[in-house]
């Protein structure tokens, strides 16, 4: 085998597979057809989650350095101001709504993969691949020729067009909108405050709306509009590279600051200058998500898998969820720690979540969004309320908790360790490398069975951290035993997690619940862990095919 892992793509999915193999030592091979990145801001929403895993993972600073806070909304309508919605955050909503143009993101995620060592072979194009039991050979070309490697495992992050999501003969169905926009990346010159979305709509007797959407971008005065492209833009062919999916940008149609300009003189509520075009293109979209999100050794995620409009700026954070979905199993599996079968989570876990986002969006983009419940709307479009109840690989022992299996794990607040002199956060203790068992003690007679714990964590062969989680009664005694602990000073942790003395939760490193136990033993542990590992894996409730 002359590779571990190939990745086809060095977009935000890519990258973000590539980085998080590469930090649990997998170095994998990065290929990306085109000889540059592209300067695109195609892709500008930075949700909330994914800050909660690059916090984990040491990214958090770069990219805060870097991000717009978005404040909320300004809506007119046929010239007139209708609403103004400011993003007022529930406090469990750990970091505010950001925009970052994608060409930000990836050089973010491409100097991270460096500093892991890895880097992106450019100019190199998949152009077929055949899968046996044992590997995946793959056909590539450069400007040097074509080649030939062998590899254990194949992911396409390769965008709509997907090489690889065509290889496996899998199903994209869905539908195209008729409309075409203009993308603009600019300076705006008005009196629009800092910070805010802006959506303009004006009504068009017997047709759709004339709009014009603001997108601010962290540079002063900068932002990405959207807007119907005009006729004369619409003239050219539809892009679908021969295999009838029409998502995406319009390669040879860029519109000129004249065209840009026009719409904003006829919709722009007072006289606005466009100025400073960095980048603009038609656009395209399709709604379609795939049959398969893998099969045998070869995945697919983000464009490859699902397509949608752009609203709500779900599409490269969910892209970005699945690769740290896929790429925690997929390092195990490479390093022998799991069987292969762990690999079929990917699609039971993430193919509804795809369907979900596929369906929303689009509902969004021709209904608006339904704000009857702000602080569930935000949570939703934040990707807090992602989670994997169906699971085949979660599960819980006894009674239930506060938390399910497959929720996203809770933060909590006002922990203390010995030596740390200020208090901790959980989401800044636990690693996005390891597992993280928290087992609630309010007894010292418990203390053998977290001994037994500790012993299981250190044999099983996965990366598998235990946190006891203490009273600060009983801080003391663990000191004397010389057990290290979390100490929950104010309860928020056993509040946030439902947990009373003798239970635990299991926290998978993409930060879900895995495992529940009410009580814990090291028994019923090594049980789940055994799931996992495939020592004894059931069989999926979701069928690959």
């Amino acid at each position: 085998m002359d590779l571990d892992v190939v990745v086809v793509g060095a977009g935000p999915v890519g990258l973000t597979a590539a980085v998080e193999l590469a930090r649990r030592g997998v170095r994998p091979l990065v290929i990306d057809q085109l000889d540059e990145p592209r300067h695109y801001a195609k892709a500008v929403g930075l949700q909330p989650r994914t800050l909660e895993h690059w916090e984990r993972t040491g990214m958090l600073t770069a990219a805060l350095d870097e991000v717009r806070t978005m404040r909320g909304q300004i809506v007119y309508r046929d010239g007139e101001q209708v609403a103004r919605l400011e993003l007022a955050l529930p406090p469990d909503v750990p970091y505010g709504f950001t925009t970052l143009p994608q060409y930000t993101t990836e050089r973010l995620l491409a100097e991270e993969l460096h500093r892991h060592g890895g880097a992106v072979e450019r100019g190199t194009a998949l152009v077929g691949f055949t899968q046996d039991a044992d590997g995946v050979t793959l056909q590539l070309r450069s400007s040097a020729g074509e080649r030939t490697v062998r590899t254990a495992y194949l992911v396409g992050a390769d965008g709509a067009h997907s090489v690889v999501r065509k290889g496996l003969g899998t199903g994209f169905e869905g539908d195209a909108f008729p409309e075409e926009y203009m993308l603009g990346d600019v300076v705006l010159d008005w009196s629009m405050p800092a910070g805010y979305g802006v959506r303009i709509t004006r009504a068009v007797p017997g047709a759709p709306d004339d709009v014009l959407v603001a997108i601010p971008l962290p540079e002063h005065g900068r932002y990405r509009i959207s807007m119907v492209a005009p006729p004369e833009l619409r003239a050219a062919p539809a892009a679908g590279s021969g295999d009838g999916v029409v998502h995406g940008l319009e390669s040879g149609r860029a519109p000129a600051v004249a065209d840009l300009q026009a719409v904003v003189d006829r919709l722009a509520p007072a006289p606005t200058t466009v100025s400073d075009l960095r980048w603009s293109s038609v656009f395209r979209i399709s709604h379609r998500l795939a049959s398969r999100y893998g099969d045998g050794r070869v995945f697919i995620a983000g464009d490859a898998a699902h397509i949608h409009p752009p609203t709500g700026g779900q599409g490269m954070n969910t892209g970005i969820q699945d690769a740290l979905n896929l790429a925690w199993k997929l390092a195990l599996v490479v390093d022998g720690r799991a069987a292969p079968a762990l690999l079929e989570s990917y699609h039971a876990e993430r193919h509804p979540v795809g369907e979900e986002v596929v369906g929303r969006t689009v509902r969004h983009a021709r209904q608006g969004f339904d704000a009857d419940d702000p602080e569930t709307m935000l949570r939703r479009e934040a990707q807090l309320l992602v989670g994997y109840p169906d699971s085949p690989i979660v599960g819980a022992d006894g009674e239930a908790l506060g938390v399910r299996p497959g929720d996203r794990a809770p933060d909590a607040r006002g922990l203390r360790r010995d030596t740390a002199t200020d208090p901790l956060r959980l989401h800044a203790v636990l690693a996005a490398t390891e597992f993280a068992l928290l087992a609630c003690v309010d007894d010292a007679a418990q203390l053998p069975e977290i001994g037994a714990v500790r012993a299981l964590a250190a044999s099983c062969g996965l990366p598998l951290r235990v946190h006891a989680v203490v009273a600060p009664a009983l801080a003391a005694a663990f000191a004397d035993a010389g057990e290290p602990c979390l100490v929950d000073g104010a309860g928020d942790l056993a509040a946030a997690y439902g947990m009373r003395g003798g239970d635990a939760v299991l926290v998978r490193p993409d930060g879900y619940v895995g495992w529940t136990a009410r009580p814990l033993t090291a028994a019923g542990l090594a049980t789940h862990l055994a799931v996992l590992t495939g020592a004894s894996l059931p069989e999926p409730p979701v069928a690959m095919a």
